[in-house]
């Protein structure tokens, strides 16, 4: 089994992949030392056999502007199973996202197998196969790979033809494609893979309550981010998350108070990062505290808390009944919103979730629907106004 590793070959079988509908990708790759992944190996295949390829980014002569060429192209749907990290690593690499884009997991949600079904149960549900798992977690960076490893890496996107063309059919039998392009577009949006420094404060500011507190975590994030990025290291390399927690609680401003930090490692406040550090913490003290996003209470007590148990109840009702996996139609965080706010702008109350689950939501809260369990079932039932 061969590895592409030069511009020609892989422009040859990106122009024959071109003349199919649709591509099956798969990326391999390393992020355990680095900020940004390390592609390691580009897997693709098309819907004829023969047409299954191997692209090795690391061989020292290839460009890869013929595979950024084929994600541009709009004709051929490009087909990915959790496609997340796969796309991020395009983006990386090209400013790109490529489109038309079919993730098989969300298509799977949508066609009711679970919130997170595994690649391997799809494979064997689907396609009649099984996945050798033997070579998952390999070093893919070395060089000359297995003939195990290609095998595996094959694997990966010639089963997911099958996958992908079940899931269609599947889609197409129970009208519900256009439910997966609306998925479809929040993968194919930029903003899902610009990593803003700005924003990185987000991912920990649920632990925290006070403004001053808020504004210090993040000055102290988007400083954290820029030199992860700079460095093309992993966030924790630079300071683990627990100490931003500690530096943004207790806003330190001198290098003794620093070091005090039981978070922080001995010496690392004399150090030239530690004086970014404190001046990251003046910023965030002396920011205007109108420019500190307003933090949301905690939700789930008292009455509302009892309405979002009901609305999870429901949800797993209609889920259940429709043959679609809940966590597509609703998370736990937009049942909160809807159980405060009957207007609430979240997507449960907006398109086809609003019809399948939405209006009855608001039923139920409204005492125009009720929740029985009949047979160990939970079904809902109209409640007829009071006289």
């Amino acid at each position: 089994m061969d590895l592409i590793t030069t511009t020609d070959a892989l422009h040859r079988a990106c122009a024959r992949l071109a003349q199919h509908p649709f591509v099956t990708v798969d990326t391999e790759f390393l992020r355990e030392t680095t900020y940004y992944p390390k592609l390691c190996l580009i897997q693709m295949a098309g819907p004829d056999p023969v047409d299954a390829y191997l692209i090795d980014p690391l061989a020292p002569d290839i460009d890869l502007e013929p595979f950024m060429a084929l994600m541009a192209n709009k004709d051929v749907v490009k087909v990915f199973h959790s496609a997340r990290q796969d796309l991020e690593i395009v983006w990386n690499l090209g400013r790109l996202v490529p489109e038309p884009l079919f993730d098989t997991q969300i298509a799977a949600m949508v066609c009711g197998y679970g919130d997170s079904v595994s690649y391997e149960q799809l494979v064997n549900d689907l396609a009649k196969a099984r996945v050798d798992k033997s070579s998952r977690f390999t070093d893919w960076s070395r060089r000359p790979l297995t003939e195990a490893q290609l095998t595996y890496a094959l694997s990966d996107v010639t089963h997911l033809v099958k996958v992908y063309e079940a899931l269609m059919e599947q889609l197409q039998k129970n009208g519900r494609l256009d439910w997966l392009n609306e998925e479809m577009a929040i993968l194919s949006s930029p903003e899902t893979y610009q990593a803003d420094p700005d924003n990185a404060w987000r991912r920990l500011g649920g632990r925290l309550r006070k403004t001053k507190e808020v504004a210090v975590l993040m000055e102290i994030a988007a400083w954290r981010e820029r030199e992860a990025q700079n460095r093309d290291v992993p966030r924790g390399r630079i300071l683990k998350d627990d100490a931003l927690i500690d530096i943004a609680t207790s806003a330190p401003r001198s290098v003794e108070a620093l070091g005090r930090l039981r978070s922080i490692p001995n010496g690392f406040e004399r150090s030239r990062t530690g004086g970014d550090i404190l001046e990251a913490v003046e910023r965030g003290l002396t920011r205007d505290p109108a420019t500190v996003p307003m933090l949301e209470r905690p939700r789930g007590r008292g009455a509302t808390g009892a309405v979002v148990e009901m609305l999870k109840v429901l949800l797993k009702a209609v889920a259940e009944q429709e043959g679609v996996a809940p966590k597509i139609i609703a998370t736990v965080d937009e049942l909160e919103a809807i159980a405060d706010s009957d207007t609430a702008d979240v997507p449960p109350l907006h398109g086809w979730r609003r019809a399948l689950f939405g209006e009855k939501a608001l039923a139920l809260k409204g005492g125009e629907l009720g929740l029985a369990v009949r047979k160990n079932r939970v079904f809902v039932y109209p409640v007829p106004p009071a006289s």
